[in-house]
């Protein structure tokens, strides 16, 4: 599992695939979303805007798994 840290309280789940290096801009999350089926804590969640804490497991299809901890 790969840890991803944020600095902050929490982080959106658009922001978070671009720190994740998972997509390049965000502007290319609502299309990623749409089409890659994503688990947060194992449960099914698509909305680019979703806040994930320090803790959350993010299992992306094709990806891997993340972990959010924070700096």
């Amino acid at each position: 599992m790969r840890e991803v840290s944020i600095k902050t309280e929490y982080i959106a789940l658009g922001q978070f695939l671009k720190l994740a290096e998972v997509i390049d801009t965000g502007g290319m999350a609502k299309a990623f979303l749409a089409e890659v089926p994503i688990h947060i804590n194992g449960e099914v969640d698509n909305r680019r805007g979703r806040k994930l804490y320090p803790g959350d497991e993010v299992a992306i299809e094709g990806f891997g798994r993340y972990q959010v901890v924070s700096r």
